[in-house]
């Protein structure tokens, strides 16, 4: 299991990750609120241990982030602020689990555990496969057949999303919010740039296309005709 421990002590944070490693599992630190947000945003992670105050950006805050950028890996709060509208506060703000500090480590590992087990299939696998076309979210590596496919990080996330929704028709304003963090149409050909760069490198070289254009309605990632 891959834990991402978000805390500003470093001594907390050292003995926790110490812990967590001696416990058979790998972990990360961060000491503040971007650089956390920043770490679960672009490293998959089975579960994030998240300090409610932290400098830059406070916990609520990245969870709140995380949340809305469909990031769903499971959050456990860490908080000296015990009462149950703290508690409440960071559920509603996309916490999994909430305890309050000082903790025994022992109980904090059972949460950790459990909250791992929670995962959906979807979520669990570090794998997307459509077809013959193979995408990596451990090592952002993605192949076709044999051959490496090596995307920029934009084309990167695109795929990553057309393959999460694979068989599925994809929208043009689903891909704004969800790859490019658009609320708003920007009125530029961001979209058909990137969908042209993508299928070149996916699909150009092969006999059978997976990526497709539905006109009218947006695009479909999947393993046969439209």
């Amino acid at each position: 299991m891959r834990v991402l421990v978000v805390e500003d002590d470093e001594k907390a944070a050292s003995f926790l990750a110490n812990a967590l490693r001696e416990s058979g599992h790998s972990c990360d630190i961060a000491s503040d609120g971007e650089e956390g947000l920043s770490l679960a945003l672009s490293e998959p992670f089975d579960v994030l241990i998240l300090d409610r105050m932290l400098p830059k950006r406070d916990g609520l805050s990245v969870l709140e982030e995380l949340r809305k950028q469909e990031n769903h890996a499971p959050v456990l709060v860490l908080s000296a602020l015990g009462t149950v509208d703290d508690r409440v506060a960071g559920l509603r703000a996309g916490g999994d689990d909430y305890l309050t500090k000082p903790y025994a480590f022992s109980e904090l590992l059972a949460r950790v555990e459990a909250l791992a087990r929670r995962k959906s299939p979807e979520e669990a696998s570090t794998k997307y496969v459509v077809g013959d076309l193979v995408l990596d979210r451990l090592s952002h590596k993605v192949t076709r057949g044999k051959e490496n496919v090596p995307l920029q990080p934009r084309e990167y996330r695109l795929l990553e999303y057309l393959m999460k929704n694979a068989g599925q028709v994809v929208t043009r304003t689903m891909l704004l919010e969800h790859v490019w963090d658009y609320h708003f149409d920007p009125q530029t050909n961001v979209i058909d740039v990137h969908i042209s760069r993508l299928r070149a490198k996916i699909d150009k070289n092969y006999d059978k296309p997976l990526l497709h254009t539905v006109r009218g309605a947006g695009y479909i990632l999947r393993d046969g005709a439209v």
